[in-house]
């Protein structure tokens, strides 16, 4: 009898737990004897040997995950080959090296099989436990679901959670837009997830804007699609022209009354750290040497590049981040994750380890993918993306 085990690591997406269930649920069908744990805060979990096994009663309530966002099992941003942060932070005793001992306790459960929920920082790490465990003769297979809303994992087409997220970001705003109704020259900047990926602001956008067509409006009374409209959005994948973009939304503010904009957090993030450090002021990075995006605040930096130059009598900066990634899977995803759980699971009776997900290099068939093809920080590709070219160009961007 094969024993698995499950973990979620990295920061929450509308998949954790919708992932969760469908793992349960293929494993319960496909192969019911199997013994399953769940390690709680991801590698934390591992790393202190904190589980739980799934019971018969979890089992025949699984389904209730799908109306969750979150994890249940909970998440933690641990790199195990972060010796210093794991001592630090109380996950080893000093001098112990975190791969061995998360290795030791895989050992200890007696787990066969590891299913990791994450992005590519949380596979690329059991990448690594396993590779290390099959050094010392114990064969763990390792299978990976790839969840990120930055939608930015080579050579993954679409990853799990990211089409909700999309779809929240723009709800969120939905709301947030009437405040442009507040106050008279308002400035509304809606800052959107994504380090160095643009894609989820480019589908916020884009959803947004669907669905402002499909709204009736009464302009006698001044409701007018421009003033609810976006009028400018910035990725990490463009070249902004400050001064330029400054000109068009002053035009834009004079005419319409109100100016809206989608910023990525990690849009011009390269200029914000540059200025911070030449003051003398720390940037503040995660355990992965990431930049913590919330201490630098982008918004408030496209704020002090506008603001003024615009016009504007009152700014608004409004993250959408926490709100997206919280949300329950929307049926497009989870159509998505129920097909790459029953691949995990059947590459999991197989032997077989890899990430599961829409191969890009293979005309997109949903598969298992080595772990050495897998990477982070996939570009948005603006070009590209006709639809997003064609939304930059009905605003005047381009």
């Amino acid at each position: 009898m094969k024993r698995v085990a499950i973990l979620t690591a990295g920061g929450i997406a509308p998949c954790l737990s919708s992932a969760i269930a469908a793992l349960i649920k293929e494993y319960a069908k496909m192969s019911p004897d199997i013994e399953i744990v769940c390690y709680r805060d991801g590698y934390k979990g591992l790393l202190l040997g904190d589980s739980f096994s799934v019971t018969h009663g979890i089992v025949e309530s699984v389904e209730i995950l799908y109306q969750f966002g979150g994890s249940p099992i909970g998440n933690s941003r641990v790199k195990l080959t972060n010796i210093e942060d794991c001592t630090r932070r109380g996950f080893v005793k000093k001098g112990e090296v975190p791969l061995n001992v998360a290795a030791e306790q895989l050992i200890k459960d007696k787990i066969d099989v590891l299913h990791t929920i994450g992005g590519d920082d949380t596979n690329s790490v059991a990448a690594d436990l396993a590779s290390h465990l099959k050094g010392n003769g114990y064969n763990l297979q390792v299978i990976g679901l790839p969840k990120t809303i930055d939608n930015d994992i080579t050579p993954i087409a679409h990853s799990l959670g990211a089409n909700t997220a999309a779809e929240q970001s723009a709800l969120f705003f939905e709301h947030i837009v009437a405040e442009t109704t507040a106050n008279p020259k308002m400035f509304i900047i809606h800052e959107v997830m994504g380090r160095k990926c643009g894609w989820l602001t480019a589908a916020s956008a884009l959803c947004y804007t669907k669905r402002l067509h499909e709204r009736d409006f009464i302009t006698g009374l001044g409701m007018t699609k421009e003033r609810y409209s976006i009028h400018g959005i910035y990725v990490p994948e463009m070249t902004i022209d400050l001064q330029r973009e400054a000109k068009r939304l002053e035009q834009i503010m004079k005419t319409v009354g109100c100016v809206n904009i989608f910023v990525s957090e990690g849009a011009c993030v390269d200029a914000i750290v540059t200025e911070m450090e030449s003051r003398g002021e720390a940037v503040v990075r995660d355990a992965f040497g990431h930049v913590q995006l919330d201490s630098i605040n982008p918004g408030a930096w496209f704020k002090s590049q506008f603001a003024q130059k615009i016009g504007s009598e009152k700014t608004l900066v409004q993250k959408s981040g926490y709100f997206a990634r919280s949300a329950p899977s929307n049926l497009f995803d989870i159509a998505l994750i129920n097909d790459s759980a029953e691949i995990a699971v059947k590459c999991a009776l197989a032997g077989e380890s890899g990430v599961i997900g829409l191969d890009e290099n293979h005309n997109c068939k949903m598969s298992c993918i080595d772990f050495q093809r897998i990477k982070g920080g996939k570009p948005f590709d603006v070009a590209k993306n006709s639809e997003f070219m064609n939304l930059l160009k009905q605003i005047g961007q381009i």
